[in-house]
């Protein structure tokens, strides 16, 4: 996930208001080359559904690149980057989501990963010569955060003294992987820079119905989850780890050890 502050999308009506929330600073902290991360993986899914890994092994280079790569493409006339779109369910869209948490502010690229690379053709923009650096990144990033995601799912298997070993992580190297990628752009809003102390909805309160999904944010305090208790709290940015989610999916295969957390994007 990618969150950047470049132009604004068109006038929608907006959605609800909401005071900022207070941040937490208890997410766990899984260092990947620690002795015994299995176990404290596993508690952190049991408890938080949510945690953040060190010692990944992804370049922070290569996701600065990415980002630049990002902030470029959102940069582009909103006439431009509609060439990609719209989404169906791939390519670039800007959706605002209704008032049951589906309202949100955002435009995005959505990608499909498998084990073949992203080609020149799989987006109109990815055609333009400015582009093809775009997707060589693309496909380096992609690469690299498989890697990443199979050692956390193998991590979780170990923790939960699963075999075979690679009994998640086997779906997501799989060569029809339903896995994808997904770059947000979080706009000023007009409301919002009149002064207003509040905050909007970005991306609306949902679970995610995957596996795990993997977060990235560009030092942008945003990201809310849910409590146990139903708190809404903020998620302190960390620039050089990835955070990871626990879905719907990986808490009905550990027969509900594992919590799926509520979770939601708030506007800057």
């Amino acid at each position: 996930m990618v969150v950047l502050t470049k132009p604004s999308l068109e006038q929608v009506c907006l959605p609800t208001l909401h005071k900022p929330r207070s941040c937490f600073s208890g997410i766990p902290v899984i260092d990947m080359l620690e002795q015994g991360a299995e176990a404290l993986l596993v508690k952190a899914c049991e408890e938080f559904g949510l945690f953040k890994v060190t010692n990944h092994g992804v370049p922070m280079e290569l996701v600065a690149r990415l980002e630049d790569e990002a902030v470029k493409f959102f940069s582009l006339p909103h006439m431009e980057k509609e060439r990609s779109g719209p989404a169906n369910p791939f390519g670039y869209g800007n959706r605002k989501i209704g008032g049951n948490g589906n309202v949100g502010w955002l435009e995005y690229l959505l990608l499909e990963v498998t084990s073949k690379s992203i080609s020149h053709a799989s987006l109109a923009f990815l055609k333009e010569t400015y582009a093809r650096y775009f997707c060589s990144v693309l496909n380096e990033h992609i690469q690299a955060m498989r890697r990443m995601t199979s050692e956390v799912l193998e991590l979780m298997a170990q923790g939960l003294m699963i075999e075979p070993r690679n009994i998640f992580s086997k779906v997501v190297m799989d060569e029809e992987s339903d896995s994808v990628l997904r770059l947000n752009h979080y706009p000023p809003c007009p409301l919002l820079l009149q002064g207003l102390n509040d905050t909007m909805t970005g991306f609306g309160e949902h679970n995610d119905p995957q596996l795990i999904s993997v977060l990235r944010s560009n030092n942008t305090s945003r990201l809310e989850i849910s409590l146990r208790d139903g708190t809404w709290v903020s998620v302190l940015p960390d620039t050089e780890s990835f955070f990871i989610n626990v879905g719907d999916s990986l808490q009905v295969l550990t027969n509900g050890r594992f919590r799926s957390v509520r979770h939601r994007v708030a506007t800057n």
